[in-house]
This record gives C-alpha cells, sequence and structure tokens, in this order.
C-alpha cells in the first residue's frame, strides 16, 4: 500500500502523480455520465495488452482525436478519419482498435436508443448499485466476475468490439459499478458509504 502525503492506497497506482490522481478522484467512483462511459469503454478497449498508464497518459490526445468522445461524431468517420487517427502518434494506432471505436460508437447509439441510455443498460449487469467487495490484498482482485462475463457476452451480440470479459471487468471496477478498492485504501469507505 502507499502511503504518499499520509494516505493508504491501493499499490496498483504507484508510478506517478497522474495515477495517483487517477486512483484518488475518478476510479471506482460510480459513473452515470453518457458520455464518460462511452469514453472509458473506448479507452478500456484500447488497453488491451497495454497498461492503463499508457493510456491515462494518452487521455488528452484521445479526447482531441476522438472529437471529445462524441459517439454521434465518431459514428459516422469514414476512411479518411480513420487515415488521420492510424497517423496520429498521440493514440495507440492500431487499426482493429480504430476500427472498434466506430464500430463500438455505432453500437452505442443503437443502445441508447432502445434503452433510453447506455447508462441504464450497463448498471444492469450489477443490479443498478455497485457491488461493494471488502478485498484485502490484490491477490484478491480476480480479472473477471460473472457480471462481466454477462456483460462482455451481451456487449458482444449488440456488435461491441473489444469487450472480453476482462476488459468489461476493468470497465466496471473504473466505473465505480464494483468498489474494488482494497478495505485498507484511503478511498474504500467513502464510496462503500455512496451506496
Amino acid at each position: 500500500m502507499s502511503t504518499l502525503k499520509s494516505k493508504t492506497r491501493c499499490p496498483w497506482c504507484l508510478g506517478s502523480d497522474a495515477y495517483i490522481a487517477y486512483h484518488d478522484e475518478e476510479w471506482g467512483v460510480p459513473l452515470h455520465d453518457e458520455r464518460m462511459l462511452f469514453e472509458l469503454l473506448i479507452l478500456e478497449g484500447a488497453q488491451a495488452g497495454l497498461s492503463w498508464s499508457t493510456i491515462l497518459a494518452k487521455r488528452d490526445n484521445y479526447r482531441r482525436a476522438f472529437d471529445g468522445f462524441d459517439a454521434r461524431k465518431i459514428a459516422r468517420y469514414g476512411d479518411k478519419e480513420v487515415a488521420s487517427l492510424l497517423a496520429d502518434a498521440g493514440i495507440v494506432r492500431n487499426r482493429l482498435k480504430i476500427a472498434a471505436a466506430v464500430q463500438n460508437a455505432r453500437a452505442f447509439l443503437a443502445v441508447q436508443e432502445e434503452f433510453g441510455s447506455f447508462d441504464r443498460y450497463v448498471w444492469r449487469f450489477v443490479g443498478g448499485e455497485p457491488i461493494q467487495h471488502r478485498r484485502r490484498s490484490m491477490k484478491g482482485v480476480p480479472a473477471s466476475t460473472p457480471e462481466s462475463d454477462a456483460m462482455s457476452k451481451a456487449l458482444k451480440l449488440r456488435g461491441f468490439k473489444f469487450v472480453g470479459s476482462t476488459i468489461c471487468y476493468a470497465f466496471m471496477q473504473a466505473a465505480g459499478m464494483v468498489n474494488d478498492h482494497l478495505v485498507q485504501c484511503f478511498r474504500h469507505a467513502p464510496l462503500q458509504a455512496q451506496r
């Protein structure tokens, strides 16, 4: 556990001030904003095979390159926009991940149309409120759960890409659908109280 500035934190967030700030201010906070949920879904997919710190360092570049994660704009991307993204050194220039972002924007809009919001749709997988864990070590944190398995399967059936169960669980953790801050971490109790 990190005790930087006399606060006990989850050990995974060590490395940079930006990573610590992400842990302290964003990770695990229940997220219901449509644009932010879409951004998180795209960034979690972009992270596949990479570290989250790599994506976090490029997040501002992603926001610029992907029109502020405006799903309506991204859903209309064609060959010209994809070529521009593939030439952008500020993001991960992986053709499959970029194509997935465009496809996911289209699928995201379809979910909004059918369910009224993406938020309403994804939070169903945890019964509408955060699952509160009481983990004492990182060894107890799984890579996936039955809930992330169900989310992954459902999203894939709706045409989403780069949404395997491990990616979905990372999304759930980051979006506060589960509280996976270790019990010793100073963020655990306040997020448990938000229930």
